[in-house]
């Protein structure tokens, strides 16, 4: 890995630090939205986060939770930084870091109450326009795994009536609704997230919930993320969370 690394603050938020290196990526707002809608309940117990990249992701829910967070990646030097974040800042007791395919961890994982992903955004094939770099791509691109191999997976991961939390885009919400009810992940909550008013929305968020009965979709209130040319208070709240 070129040492090529950064230590900055966790988006504001000045209890942690996160270890990043822009020429793989670098996490942006997407993570923290995913982290801050995920609905962690007092029992919850054992988390994972599937694609877990520089662990953005694990650090944050610590803020709301005592619970036990795993977070996966099968890109090694990105897993690297992440280990460096983690134990910078005293949570390796917490969040345990794997590397190694999402493919597969239900044998060796099962009964976890809450799975996570921010998933690689865009289908792959041979004619599609990716990133300079390899890191770039797997992350963005389902070039190592598709959206319905995750979705397999996070069902095979949860226990009854766990739930699944993943950020898409919206182009991309009739597979993700299609994918959940067809491995039996019933989609409960969705929100659509827009960068200012009277734009179109760029992503979605979705809670879905394993063998849950069919039906009670609820659509909660939009999410917007700029007003006036500076972040709104929502967004705020979320970046300066136990503050």
């Amino acid at each position: 890995m070129k040492l090529n690394v950064v230590k900055n603050d966790l988006l504001g938020y000045p209890k942690y630090i996160i270890y990043q290196n822009p020429e793989m990526f670098s996490f942006s707002i997407d993570s923290m939205l995913l982290a801050d809608f995920v609905d962690i309940k007092k029992d919850t117990k054992k988390i994972i986060d599937l694609g877990t990249g520089n662990g953005v992701i694990p650090m944050y829910l610590t803020l709301s939770t005592n619970a036990n967070i795993i977070g996966v990646d099968i890109q090694e030097d990105v897993l690297n930084l992440a280990k460096l974040s983690v134990e910078e800042n005293g949570l390796s007791n917490q969040i345990t870091l794997l590397n190694r395919d999402i493919k597969g961890l239900s044998c060796e994982y099962k009964n976890i109450d809450v799975v996570i992903s921010n998933p690689p955004y865009f289908k792959y094939k041979e004619t599609s326009i990716v990133n300079k770099t390899d890191y770039k791509t797997i992350a963005r691109h389902e070039v190592l795994i598709t959206l319905e191999e995750i979705i397999m997976e996070a069902y095979k991961l949860l226990k009854p009536r766990g739930c699944f939390y993943l950020i898409h885009k919206p182009d991309r919400l009739t597979d993700v609704l299609y994918y959940l009810r067809k491995h039996n992940l019933e989609p409960k909550k969705i929100r659509f997230v827009y960068p200012k008013l009277n734009s179109k929305p760029n992503h979605v968020l979705v809670e879905a919930r394993k063998q849950a009965n069919l039906g009670n979709l609820t659509v909660l209130k939009p999410l917007y993320i700029y007003k006036n040319g500076k972040w709104t208070e929502e967004v705020l709240k979320i970046y300066n969370k136990g503050r």
